[in-house]
């Protein structure tokens, strides 16, 4: 069962997929009322209808899902060329730290535990799509590093001439780490640029994106250093051929 509503002039639409009646109803009103657009679905085959007919800014994914889990939507999601650039929140038990740290692996930008502050998830929100849609004023809109092109008014990353399907956040990260190019830059600072969070959340989210971002840039992903101790540095010379 889906249902599609609208709020406020102009928001962004936000899609909410959960099977709790009251959830749902919780999640709605308070976006809502921060003047999002809303869609919701209750199972993971009208999620993926649904992302693909509204093409939301952002989707509220519960992992908990009957038939195909919030996992499963997120993957078959990221495998879309369509759904790479559609942000997503994961709603999940606490008990479900192994299941948070693969939804972060396979491109989720957030996550929030269950339960949760109707405010913070709006916030949580918020600071997703600014990231999305933030520019960074030291950095041109095309810059190349090594073998990597960076063309953030396209929304555009290739490597060797070949597009790269990069998430949000993921775009985000790299964006952040080119621009400062051969700086070490700490798991703290990552975390409060590219995710608005504070110095103390898990640092863990840093390492993960970071690890998912090297694997799609293949072997330019050895540009990205890892400072012991410290952080992660993007290196501005191109890796040694072999």
């Amino acid at each position: 069962m889906t249902q599609n509503g609208t709020n406020g002039s102009g928001g962004e639409r936000i899609l909410v997929v959960d099977d709790e009646p009251d959830i749902v109803a919780l999640v709605v009103y308070h976006l809502a009322k921060a003047g999002f657009r809303i869609s919701t679905a209750s199972n993971g085959a009208d999620a993926l209808r649904l992302a693909q007919q509204d093409r939301p800014a952002l989707v509220v994914l519960d992992l908990m899902l009957p038939g195909m889990s919030g996992l499963d939507v997120l993957d078959q999601l990221r495998a879309d060329e369509s759904g790479q650039d559609i942000a997503v929140l994961l709603l999940t038990a606490r008990r479900e730290e192994a299941d948070r740290i693969k939804g972060l692996s396979q491109g989720a930008d957030d996550y929030l535990t269950k339960p949760f502050s109707p405010q913070e998830l709006v916030l949580r929100v918020r600071n997703i799509l600014r990231r999305m849609s933030q520019s960074q004023s030291g950095l041109p809109d095309v810059v190349r590093v090594g073998p990597i092109l960076i063309d953030r008014s396209a929304h555009r990353v290739t490597v060797d001439n070949a597009e790269l399907d990069l998430t949000p956040t993921e775009f985000k990260l790299l964006v952040t780490l080119a621009e400062r190019r051969g700086r070490v830059q700490s798991r703290a600072l990552l975390l409060e640029i590219v995710w608005d969070a504070a110095p103390d959340i898990q640092t863990r989210t840093v390492d993960m994106h970071v690890q998912r971002l090297r694997t799609k840039l293949g072997a330019a992903g050895e540009l990205i250093e890892t400072v012991r101790g410290f952080g992660y540095r993007l290196r501005a010379a191109q890796p040694r051929s072999a």
